[in-house]
């Protein structure tokens, strides 16, 4: 049960964008043989032992960082504005418990507060309440109480706090963030089960920075590792609970996610090839999307140099972007699968496929 230790730990650390530091020191912690480099923007770089720069490199993607709010101001009466690193909508936060980072770097618990029942006017009732409403408060009473005794300034990140639970009886995960520590170890655990492989590819692990706020780490590791090809994992959000059956397109406890398009890539048909052959073979059960929205680093990746083929894999995780998230370890289990066994399955007629010279 070595995964989900990682996950666990991956889950519980705190990461705002900008801010992975945490999340940081639990990948070097599990990381095994596996070689580390952080960069200027915390991009952590995963590489093999055997790393060897004369094959074509695959580049395996997954994000650091969680949707998190960062401290815009602190009023008189000693509560926290905030401002969204990443997407969220204000019904999912109220009255919840997050984490406030202090200058020294510890961790203060608060709540995103908002007005009771008591004080909203009737146009609030009617319409519901708007982020800039909300605020943190971390149980102070004045401006110069949070900032000299509880050590909080402008600029500190705010992160959900919500402890890992496991279901032995049906393999069900609960926990924050698993967009994308999901994603993370994903990465992990396929880098050390291709280790000790002899393969005509580098497999190389880029955890990014600063997705929920605009993919801007992956924009870094792919012009520091210039991949040829591209696996990028997701914590996809599940829709099984938001739609029937028959258009659902992400059920949990169904495998993992292929992604074929959303707003920010169209997948590569050799990639998605390949993977069907491998799905087939070793009985991996597999969804397959078309969304109109969303985003992945993928979106940054597959547009760099001179073009990337990538494989968007997701594990389904219903409600997204809240505190609270449940996903199954089993589709888990089939993603990494599902990549091992594809990066397996390369051989020289798949790399010599893309580009080509006509007379």
């Amino acid at each position: 049960m070595t995964s989900l230790k990682l996950i666990e730990e991956l889950s519980n650390a705190y990461g705002a964008p900008g801010f992975e530091d945490n999340v940081i020191d639990v990948v070097l912690k599990h990381k095994g043989n596996l070689k580390a480099k952080r960069d200027n923007l915390k991009n952590l770089y995963l590489y093999p032992e055997n790393y060897d720069e004369s094959k074509p490199t695959i580049i395996l993607d997954a994000h650091l960082d969680e949707v998190a709010f960062i401290v815009s101001y602190i009023d008189s009466n000693g509560l926290l504005g905030i401002e969204m690193l990443g997407r969220w909508e204000w019904y999912n936060v109220s009255a919840h418990l997050f984490m406030v980072r202090d200058r020294n770097g510890k961790y203060v618990k608060g709540i995103i507060g908002s007005k009771p029942p008591h004080f909203l006017t009737p146009e609030e009732r009617e319409n519901g309440l708007k982020m800039s409403d909300l605020k943190v408060d971390v149980g102070a009473t004045s401006r110069d109480e949070v900032i000299r005794s509880f050590g909080i300034d402008v600029g500190a990140p705010i992160v959900p706090s919500v402890q890992f639970d496991y279901n032995e009886q049906n393999q069900t995960m609960l926990g924050k963030a698993f967009d994308n520590r999901l994603g993370c170890a994903a990465v992990i655990d396929t880098l050390k089960a291709l280790e000790k492989e002899d393969l005509p590819v580098n497999v190389v692990g880029a955890l990014a920075s600063q997705e929920e706020v605009g993919l801007r780490g992956a924009t870094v590791t792919a012009n520091r590792i210039n991949p040829d090809f591209a696996i990028v994992f997701e914590g996809t959000p599940s829709d099984d609970y938001a739609k029937p059956v028959d258009q659902s397109q992400a059920r949990m406890g169904y495998g993992p996610q292929i992604r074929h398009k959303d707003s920010s890539y169209i997948a590569n048909e050799e990639w998605i090839k390949l993977v069907n052959q491998v799905c087939a073979a070793n009985k991996i059960p597999v969804q397959h999307a078309v969304r109109e929205g969303g985003g992945t680093n993928a979106g940054k990746i597959h547009v760099n140099n001179l073009g990337v083929p990538v494989l968007v894999l997701g594990v389904p995780s219903r409600y997204a972007h809240t505190h609270h998230l449940f996903a199954s370890f089993k589709d888990y289990t089939h993603t990494v699968k599902l990549a091992v066994e594809s990066i397996k399955a390369i051989d020289a007629a798949f790399l010599n496929q893309f580009e080509v010279e006509y007379d």
